[in-house]
């Protein structure tokens, strides 16, 4: 459990030291937006894409791969069922609000909880694939279409989404994986130094909202808050664990599904729901409320399943 408090710790230092920041006039809202920039344009990508490429892929697609699937479409079709009668939003907030009920922060913080806790650094890399090959791409479509001017056809939809940063990361690290290439070391070690700016960047970005925007849940419909964080903390670990017992997993493949299933929301929706201007606040208190609240979730998961 060392790893689990270390990753916590880890972020919380990056997020107070982006408020403090924030309250004493270093980091204001352009600093925000800088941060959120250079994250989506440029560090980001270069993440997705080393992070991609290093993953096992004949290991990832499993029965671990079949039950995190299944659980992060649980959680999404239970949110846009839920939703209708809790909270009806415009599409684009609609993509956010199902992103911070599904999207587990696999990156910064699962990585060292499969390190540590789990013993297996390689156990995260389904969750890492499925979010960045097909969740992210997908929402990015969905955000791109219903957030365009009114005289973009499908043609100029298609290039804006095949252009995305992001999806352009994780799919030439997926090629790079599934072919057994690597990038040229003098390639390589800038992509590495440029992937390590995003999560600081992310965080400290996070930091400054939480300082300077409205204060945690003070700018969201607290149902609206209950129904995300309620779906990404309990319904999206209790299906996996399900599921993965129907497919097989057993003692460490269980435990390691739904641990990583219990995550807090990630940082990349914030930075989402910051470039497109759409569901910013929702999805920063989402991810404060489920970061604190994953903590006695996993928890229980130990205690339960070890």
């Amino acid at each position: 459990m060392t790893g689990v408090l270390e990753g916590f710790a880890a972020l919380a230092a990056l997020i107070a030291l982006g408020a403090v920041l924030a309250h004493v006039g270093f980091l204001t809202y352009a600093s925000q937006t800088m941060l959120v920039r250079l994250a989506f344009w440029v560090a980001s990508p270069a993440l997705l894409l080393t992070v991609v490429a290093d993953a096992d892929v004949h290991t990832v697609f499993s029965s671990t791969l079949v039950a995190t699937a299944g659980a992060v479409a649980g959680a999404l079709v239970l949110y846009l069922l839920l939703s209708r009668v809790v909270a009806r939003r415009p599409p684009p907030e609609t993509v956010v609000a199902a992103l911070c009920s599904m999207y587990v922060n696999a990156g910064n913080l699962g990585l060292p909880v499969a390190a540590y806790v789990l013993g297996d650094a390689a156990l995260v890399a389904p969750v890492i694939l499925l979010q960045l090959v097909v969740l992210q791409p997908v929402a990015l479509a969905v955000l791109d279409r219903t957030t365009a001017g009114g005289g973009m056809g499908v043609r100029q939809l298609a290039l804006r989404t095949v252009r995305n940063p992001l999806m352009l990361g994780a799919v030439l690290g997926l090629v790079l994986a599934l072919t057994g290439l690597r990038l040229p070391s003098v390639v390589r070690a800038p992509v590495d130094l440029l992937g390590g700016m995003a999560v600081p960047a992310m965080l400290l970005a996070y930091g400054v909202s939480l300082r300077l925007g409205p204060k945690p849940g003070a700018g969201s419909p607290p149902r609206d808050l209950v129904l995300v964080v309620g779906l990404k903390l309990l319904v999206q670990p209790a299906l996996a664990c399900l599921l993965g017992m129907a497919v097989g997993l057993q003692d460490t493949a269980l435990y390691a599904v739904a641990v990583l299933a219990a995550l807090p929301t990630a940082q990349n929706v914030f930075v989402l729901a910051s470039r497109y201007d759409r569901g910013v606040v929702v999805a920063r208190d989402a991810i404060f409320l489920s970061t604190i609240g994953s903590v006695p979730v996993i928890l229980a998961i130990t205690a339960l399943l070890t």
